[in-house]
């Protein structure tokens, strides 16, 4: 019996997801003034869902976040598509998605703690 399952591999994949995302939204939030700056984004969580899907842990632990630069949303004037607004808002989703997935490995190794502490007994 593994003590670590596909759960804690998924939530470790998306804590790591989140992580990189909020660097990338940092960067195109420092970058909003920079001319010819497009952003990026780190679209991992459809790519965890599909790795989930296919009932594979071997796929759900070989899934990895990557960076993509959004060629979709317009160019201002001076090349730049950096939506300070929208940023900040995607900033503050991905802080819950993070805080949400941390709650959750937290609880999952108290879990385990107590299973080891209490199976002395």
């Amino acid at each position: 019996m593994e003590i670590f399952g596909v759960t804690d591999i998924l939530l470790g994949r998306a804590l790591g997801g989140a992580e990189l995302r909020q660097r990338v939204i940092a960067g195109n939030i420092a970058n909003v003034n920079t001319p010819g700056f497009r952003r990026s984004d780190v679209p991992f969580q459809q790519s965890l869902r599909d790795a989930l899907a296919s009932g594979d842990p071997a796929r759900v632990g070989a899934a990895r976040p990557q960076v993509v630069q959004d060629a979709t949303t317009a160019l201002r004037a001076d090349g730049n598509n950096v939506d300070v607004d929208a940023e900040m808002a995607r900033l503050a989703e991905t802080q819950l998605l993070h805080g949400a997935v941390a709650g959750l490995l937290r609880d999952r190794i108290a879990m385990l703690r107590y299973v080891i502490n209490e199976g002395r007994r």
